[in-house]
């Protein structure tokens, strides 16, 4: 089956105004305007922490919350985890690019190959954020919850203010755990893709749109991430 129908092939006589302007498979159309959607879901949700972060005269320094390395270091590794955590992603955004590349020439195997690689390193991202979740939820941090007074002398460079503490809280496990939600959401789709894959059904239907598309998504999630950790970790 072709990946185009017969609309969108090029026109090759002197009257049929050459390649149609909308010769792109519906699937990726459809997934581009859910992108879109979705960017400005994130959008509204970055630019509202910025509208608190720089109405605020104090708050939390970012250095001073996220400097541990849980079960290996609580203090004096300012955001080397965070910096691991990405590192992860990107690299697995990476293999996605493999992946689809396979995908155009058809690789099973090395299709197959760089899915896996690219499921394990979400996951491995999922867990890096459940245990930094874990250390701040330890710590005193939650929806609704900050740290007594005497912790967060710590993590301010100047005064402490408790209305801008809280707002961080809830804000950085709102956007985090909205693009963990992403996240998660689209290792199960890696991993229905993967399984379709195992059992040929794009050899059957000759061509691995479905992986282009899904890699789609995928980098989406990842692009994200720069923005949410740029906010939330350097700004």
């Amino acid at each position: 089956m072709n990946a185009v129908s017969q609309l969108d092939q090029v026109k090759t006589g002197p009257w049929n105004g050459g390649r149609s302007p909308w010769s792109v498979e519906y699937g990726k159309i459809m997934m581009w305007f859910f992108l879109l959607s979705d960017a400005f879901t994130f959008s509204s949700l970055l630019i509202y922490y910025g509208a608190q972060r720089f109405s605020k005269l104090t708050w939390p320094a970012p250095d001073k919350v996220f400097q541990s390395i849980p079960g290996i270091a609580e203090h004096g590794a300012p955001l080397v985890f965070v910096g691991i955590m990405t590192f992860i992603l990107i690299m697995s955004s990476v293999t996605m690019v493999l992946a689809v590349e396979a995908g155009h020439r058809r690789s099973k195997k090395e299709v197959i190959g760089w899915m896996i690689a690219t499921i394990i390193g979400g996951l491995m991202f999922l867990s890096c954020q459940a245990i930094e979740w874990t250390h701040l939820f330890n710590e005193g941090f939650g929806w609704g919850k900050i740290p007594p007074l005497k912790t967060l002398e710590h993590l301010f460079n100047g005064e402490v203010s408790l209305v801008s503490a809280q707002q961080f809280a809830n804000l950085f496990f709102t956007i985090t755990g909205f693009h963990g939600f992403h996240v998660f959401s689209g290792v199960i789709i890696n991993i229905i893709i993967l399984i379709m894959t195992i059992n040929g059904t794009f050899e059957k239907r000759g061509h691995y749109l479905m992986v282009e598309k899904v890699g789609l998504y995928w980098h989406f999630v990842d692009l994200v991430w720069v923005f949410v950790f740029t906010f939330f970790y350097l700004v």
